[in-house]
């Protein structure tokens, strides 16, 4: 029954997404990240839907009248040259054939947050967006936070299969990175239930977080707390707030949560952090050997037997810095650094430019969200192989458009003065 209502759905509203290119970015974002076909049991579970979708898309924004335009910015250019120097890596990849296939599937990714930028123009349709992606990521954080209480904490959540967030860690920062979206989206509402409702949806993202039992977690969601106490305006109630939620949920958790989380200050002895900083040498001795890196898929025993100090020990990256520099080099990792500095303060400039106007208030108040999901990003991908995951590609790109919009509002603006 699943599959048919899935199947049902995607296909009746393939004829709205060749009449309105919005649809198709909307529709592929909830399959891509909320992948409702890996919950169906037949012959859903493999089909490819979100392809489906594209290739819609694609013919829409061909015969469309809509404008058009990639946005030029600082941001875009350097994204763009990231793009070209991962073709570069893969032209002098290790494993060429393997890179390919992986670099086909990054580019595919990439692609959609491009046509974001191109398509979904709007106050309105960003709205649209942020509602889509929260509520595909927050389904599975709000059901892992109810997972963790009714268990007491005993169990990790995980996320659904065959996805980027399948592996606990890698759900519980997808989770924490569209909690400041679900801050962001109470504001937007007025309904105070809803508002009521949105809060209690954070709370139980967090906790599904915390039950994940991912150390890179734990790190991400204090970083996420303290960024968003230092932004809020009333600095003692949401500290206060914060730190008895914290007490809470320390004392919740139970003793093998806390040994777990121990090892942080005792990665000498975890095989796991002793597998990390293998391969993150390896990454580093790697780069400093090739200009371009390895290439994709260069974490086998053939390459630490050359490049580890512990060529026994093969680890992945699980380090969106050291897959970066161990795949794409040095200039890839200054690349990917780079860019996503130029997103962060994009972020600072649209903040700056909308204070005290009330059209672009609520574009200020996103992209102050937009910076969190991103601080999020930042500390728990350390720990984390999500270099190219879709979602901070995402809303890097949203982060895009409210400066284009920002941009456009203030020129506007200055044109009727003059």
């Amino acid at each position: 029954m699943r599959d048919l209502l899935l199947t049902m759905l995607v296909f009746g509203l393939l004829p709205y997404v060749l009449m309105r290119p919005h649809v198709g970015i909307l529709l592929w974002s909830w399959l891509g990240y909320m992948n409702p076909h890996r919950l169906s049991y037949g012959f859903a579970y493999s089909f490819p839907f979100a392809q489906l979708v594209a290739i819609a898309l694609i013919l829409a924004l061909v015969f469309s009248k809509e404008p058009k335009r990639l946005p030029i910015t600082p941001v875009t250019v350097v994204w763009l040259l990231f793009l070209f120097w991962m073709c570069i890596s893969t032209v002098f990849a290790l494993y060429p054939e393997d890179a390919q296939l992986q670099l086909i599937k990054v580019l595919k990714i990439q692609l959609i947050a491009f046509l974001t930028m191109m398509i979904m123009t709007t106050k309105e349709r960003l709205n649209m967006l942020v509602w889509v992606i929260f509520l595909s990521i927050g389904f599975f954080g709000i059901k892992g936070g109810i997972f963790t209480i009714l268990s007491g904490g005993s169990y990790r959540v995980w996320g659904p299969p065959g996805s980027y967030i399948e592996g606990n860690n890698e759900l519980a920062l997808a989770t924490l990175m569209v909690v400041p979206l679900a801050f962001y989206l109470r504001k937007t509402v007025e309904n105070k239930w809803l508002k009521l409702i949105l809060l209690g949806c954070m709370v139980l993202m967090v906790i599904s977080s915390i039950g994940s039992q991912s150390r890179g977690a734990l790190l991400a969601a204090l970083a996420l707390g303290f960024y968003m106490w230092m932004k809020s305006s009333s600095k003692i109630i949401t500290g206060v707030a914060a730190v008895s939620v914290g007490i809470a949920l320390f004392s919740f958790m139970p003793q093998n949560w806390h040994d777990r989380m121990s090892t942080i200050e005792t990665y000498e002895e975890d095989r796991s952090a002793l597998g990390r900083i293998n391969a993150w040498t390896m990454a580093t001795n790697m780069s400093l050997h090739r200009l371009t890196g390895g290439g994709y898929e260069i974490w086998r025993a053939e390459i630490f037997a050359v490049h580890s100090p512990e060529p026994e020990y093969i680890h992945d990256a699980h380090s969106i810095y050291f897959e970066v520099l161990g795949e794409q080099g040095i200039p890839g990792l200054g690349l990917f650094l780079l860019l996503w500095f130029l997103g962060f303060r994009t972020g600072n400039w649209i903040v700056k430019k909308t204070k005290g106007i009330d059209e672009l208030a609520s574009l200020g108040d996103l992209a102050k969200m937009l910076q969190v999901s991103m601080i999020a990003y930042a500390v728990g991908g350390a720990f984390l192989g999500l270099a190219y995951f879709d979602l901070p590609y995402h809303l890097l790109g949203i982060m895009v458009i409210c400066k284009v919009i920002v941009q456009k509002h203030l020129d506007e603006t200055s044109s009727k003065i003059k």
